[in-house]
C-alpha cells in the first residue's frame, strides 16, 4: 500500500472520530432530579426542567445541571443580641432548593457553595432580627415545643422572602440550640438552682401540710374509733352484769335459796379475812359471820 493511501485512511478514521464526537456532543440527557442550562458563550439560551434527550449546537453549547432535591445546610453558630442587650449563640440548619435555575445562575453563578454562603447570611439576619424582639429569659423560661416552634416558623418566613430574589426556596429553618456566653451561662444556672430550690420549698411544705392533714384526719379516725369501741365495751359489760344480775336473782328467787346465798357469801367473807398470819376475827354478836360460827 502506497504512502498516499495510507494517509488518506488515517485521515478518513480521524475524521469519522471528529464526526462522531461532534454527533455525540450535540445530545444531552436531563436526569429526573436536575435542572439543566444550554449556555452560549456565557449567555443562557435554554433551560431545560423536564427528564429526556435534548439537542445542543456541539462544541459551542455548555450544558450546566443543578440538583431538583431538597438540600441540607447546617448553619454556622452564631452570635445574637436579645432585646436586652446579651448575647446568645444560636445553632440552627435549613432545608432548601433551587426553583428557578436561570435566576439561581444569574444571581451565584449556579455554585451550591455561594449559595450556602448567602443562605448563611440570610438566616442569620432573620434570626437576629427575630430573636432581636425576646428578652434573654423570655428565651431560657420558654423553651417549649410552642415557643420554638413559632421561633422556627417566624425564622424560616423571613428567609424565605429574602432567598427568592437568588431562585431559591428556603423549605424550612431550625434552631437547634440556644447557648450562652460563659459568665450568663453560670449566672443562668444560679437562677435556674434557686428558681428550683423554691420550687422544691414549696413542694416541700405543701407536702407537709397534706401530711399533717392526712394525720389529723386519721388521728380523728382513731379517736372516734377508739371511743366508739369503748363506749361499745362499757354497754356489752353493763349488759352482761345487767344478764348476770338479773340470772342471780332467778336463780335465788325463794327465801330458801336467799338464805343459802347470804349463807355461802358469808362463808367466802369469812374465807377473805382470815387470809395471812393473824387468824384473829373480832365479830358482832348480830353479824352473819358470828352466827355462821357460833351456830350449834
Amino acid at each position: 500500500m502506497s504512502t498516499k493511501k495510507i494517509v488518506f485512511y488515517v485521515a478518513l478514521v480521524i475524521l469519522i472520530i471528529i464526526l462522531l464526537s461532534v454527533v455525540t456532543s450535540a445530545f444531552y440527557t436531563v436526569q429526573e432530579n436536575e435542572y439543566a442550562l444550554v449556555v452560549r458563550f456565557s449567555k443562557v439560551v435554554d433551560t431545560v426542567q423536564s427528564p429526556g434527550l435534548y439537542f445542543k449546537v456541539p462544541m459551542i453549547d455548555e450544558v450546566k445541571y443543578f440538583p431538583k432535591t431538597k438540600l441540607f445546610y447546617d448553619v454556622k453558630p452564631s452570635e445574637v443580641l436579645t432585646s436586652d442587650a446579651k448575647n446568645m449563640t444560636v445553632d440552627s440548619f435549613l432545608v432548601w432548593r433551587i426553583t428557578d435555575p436561570f435566576v439561581f445562575y444569574q444571581q451565584l453563578l449556579g455554585s451550591i457553595s455561594n449559595a450556602e454562603n448567602r443562605l448563611d447570611a440570610i438566616t442569620f439576619n432573620a434570626v437576629k432580627n427575630i430573636i432581636g424582639t425576646f428578652e434573654q429569659n423570655d428565651i431560657i423560661s420558654s423553651a417549649d415545643e410552642k415557643s420554638r416552634s413559632y421561633l422556627n416558623i417566624a425564622v424560616t418566613n423571613q428567609s424565605k422572602a429574602n432567598a427568592s430574589s437568588f431562585g431559591i426556596e428556603v423549605l424550612d429553618v431550625k434552631i437547634k440550640s440556644f447557648e450562652l456566653p460563659y459568665d450568663n451561662e453560670q449566672s443562668v444556672f444560679r437562677r435556674m438552682i434557686s428558681d428550683r430550690e423554691r420550687v422544691a420549698e414549696a413542694e416541700r411544705a405543701e407536702g407537709e401540710k397534706e401530711a399533717n392533714l392526712i394525720k389529723n384526719e386519721v388521728d380523728k379516725t382513731v379517736n372516734i374509733t377508739v371511743s366508739d369501741a369503748k363506749a361499745e365495751a362499757e354497754r356489752i359489760i353493763a349488759d352482761g352484769e345487767a344478764e348476770y344480775m338479773r340470772r342471780l336473782a332467778e336463780a335465788y328467787n325463794t327465801p330458801e335459796k336467799e338464805e343459802f346465798y347470804r349463807f355461802m357469801r358469808g362463808l367466802d367473807a369469812l374465807k377473805a379475812s382470815l387470809t395471812g398470819n393473824d387468824k384473829t376475827v373480832i365479830l358482832d354478836r348480830d353479824s352473819l359471820l358470828a352466827q355462821i360460827l357460833i351456830a350449834p
